[in-house]
Order: structure tokens, then C-alpha cells, then sequence
């Protein structure tokens, strides 16, 4: 485990790389100032209006690979911009530099416009329900490329494989159960062609991919949609697992009134089992970032709480 002193030099020399990388670019930062540090280290780079996310606790994929890391940064950075294009409420590539992602000291980071947060907001979920569904319908008309479910093609079998070299992180048990779950739903997950012969009539498009209705950010002019990190083609499910079944019910009644499909029940537990099995492969990076292990824990124990998936 990475200790503190450890975590906040690392942080330090992710300002540094995007400070540095930012000057590159012709933008001048007198005080960037770190406006969260999690799994990256967003940076504004004061006085410009422009926010840098530094990401730097990765799945093991972008680690070994980082033309893999690059390749979804770019569809995150194109999505963005081509929804900013059609007037659509999202956070925008930085327009002061090319929306490209830029390699530096080890960090691929990208820029992005500075928007102000208005803290300390209880949002609607039924209105969130009827954005995401509008922001669905937008993105179904979205022809740039993006892989299948990119999200858990790799990320749940390799962090599960990391699993097994730290034992202190997870009872074998558990982690054999997680294993026989991937092997039971992840087929129809990493290919198109088995997800559309395991589900006749269910549509696959683009997505937001990361749980949307937590990654809106409320400004004093509304609200945007932010981190499109985990963008990628799958069925909408994915991005309405776990909300709860009025939530659901507001989501497919604004859906079916804009001309989308409801939603359907076995794509979503699926996708919802997919989810949980995500939280128990995030435990891999926790020696990156310690706090999973306690932050994650809940969630783990829903999970092992849940009747075991044994098939479609």
C-alpha cells in the first residue's frame, strides 16, 4: 500500500506534469490549484479557465498498454466535443488547446473547460432520470468509433487476475465465486455478436459507461454532464444499474415519451451484476489507492450478500 507521503508526491508531480505540459501549450498558471484527487488528479490551471485531469490510479490494461489508455481518451474527448457541438449541456474539451490527449512525466492527461460548481446540491433523480434519457437519445446519433463495453472487457477480468497475487485484499472464496460469475456473463459482455444472439431486440449504442447520474456538475447556469471516461457502446442498462426501481420507472417513462426503448429486465441484471463484480475488481488498484478498502467494503458486502450469478 502506498503510504500518505507517498500518495501526495505523487500527486504533486501530476500538477507538475499538467503545469509543465500546460506552459507546452502556451497557457500560463501562476496557481493550479487541485480540485480533486482521487482516482486522478484534476487540476485547475489558475488563471486560466482550463481544468486538466491527470489520471493517475489505472487498471491494470492502460498500465501494461498505454496506447489502450490513449485510445479511450480520445473517444471520451471527441464524444464531449461533438455533444458541446448540438448545444448539448456537457463539460467541453478546452478550446484554448488541441482536444487531444498529451503524454507527459509518465501522465496522459487531457484539458478541459473550467466550469464553476455550485457545492452542496440534492439532486432530483427523477429529473436526472429524464436527462439521462435525453442525453441517450442525443448520443444514439453519434457515428464515431468506440469499442463494446469497453469498461469490462478488460477491467473486471485483469483486476480479478491482479486478485490473485493479493490475497490480504479478498478471501479466496470470494474471489472464486467473482471468477465463476465473469465466467457465467462475461461472454455476452466482450463480444457484440453474443450479446445480440443472447438478446434479440435489445439496441446497442454509445453510452456514457460510468454511472451517469452521479457525474453531473451543477453550475450556476444548470447542470452538465461530466466524465466521460468510461464512454463506449453498450445497451443503456449499463448506465441505469442499481438506481432502484422508481428511478427506473421515471427513466422508461421519459424514454418511451422521446421514442427510446424501456428499459429491459434481463439486460439489466446483467449489466447490474456486471457492476458489482466491477467494485470487487477496483479492490486491485487499492495498493495505488488505499482508500478503496474501506470505501469499497460496502459495496463488496452487497455483493456477497446477493445470490451467486450462475448463468444468462
Amino acid at each position: 500500500m502506498l503510504t500518505d507521503a507517498e500518495i501526495a508526491e505523487r500527486t504533486a508531480s501530476a500538477v507538475a506534469a499538467a503545469t509543465a505540459a500546460g506552459a507546452d501549450l502556451g497557457l500560463r498558471s501562476d496557481d493550479p490549484r487541485v480540485l480533486y484527487d482521487v482516482f486522478s488528479v484534476i487540476v485547475h490551471l489558475q488563471p486560466e479557465p482550463v481544468v486538466v485531469r491527470v489520471p493517475t490510479v489505472l487498471p491494470p490494461s492502460y498500465t501494461r498498454n498505454p496506447d489502450v489508455q490513449t485510445r479511450q481518451q480520445r473517444a471520451e474527448l471527441a464524444v464531449t466535443r461533438w455533444l458541446a457541438e448540438r448545444g448539448h449541456p456537457v463539460v467541453a474539451p478546452s478550446p484554448l488547446v488541441p482536444a487531444e490527449p498529451v503524454r507527459r512525466e509518465g501522465f496522459s492527461m487531457t484539458f478541459w473547460q473550467f466550469v464553476e460548481q455550485v457545492p452542496d446540491t440534492n439532486p432530483d433523480l427523477d429529473r436526472r432520470m429524464e436527462q439521462i434519457a435525453q442525453l441517450h437519445a442525443t448520443l444514439r446519433d453519434y457515428d464515431g468509433e468506440l469499442d463494446f463495453w469497453a469498461p469490462y472487457g478488460s477491467y473486471i477480468p485483469e483486476g480479478l487476475a491482479a486478485l490473485r497475487n493479493l490475497p490480504e485484499l479478498i478471501p479466496t472464496p470470494d474471489l472464486e465465486r467473482a471468477q465463476r460469475e465473469w465466467d457465467a456473463i462475461g461472454p455476452v459482455l466482450t463480444s457484440r455478436a453474443a450479446f445480440e444472439s443472447a438478446f434479440p431486440g435489445v439496441d446497442v449504442q454509445p453510452i456514457h459507461g460510468d454511472a451517469p447520474y452521479h457525474n453531473m456538475i451543477t453550475t450556476p447556469d444548470g447542470e452538465l454532464w461530466s466524465d466521460f471516461e468510461l464512454v463506449t457502446l453498450g445497451a443503456v442498462e449499463s448506465d441505469l444499474a442499481m438506481v432502484g426501481a422508481d428511478a427506473l420507472a421515471a427513466y422508461d417513462a421519459a424514454a418511451v415519451s422521446i421514442g427510446l426503448r424501456p428499459t429491459d429486465e434481463r439486460v439489466l441484471r446483467i449489466t447490474e451484476a456486471a457492476g458489482r463484480l466491477a467494485m470487487v475488481a477496483a479492490l486491485a488498484m487499492a495498493p495505488e489507492l488505499p482508500m478503496l478498502t474501506s470505501g469499497i467494503a460496502p459495496m463488496v458486502q452487497q455483493w456477497r450478500a446477493s445470490p451467486p450469478v450462475t448463468a444468462l
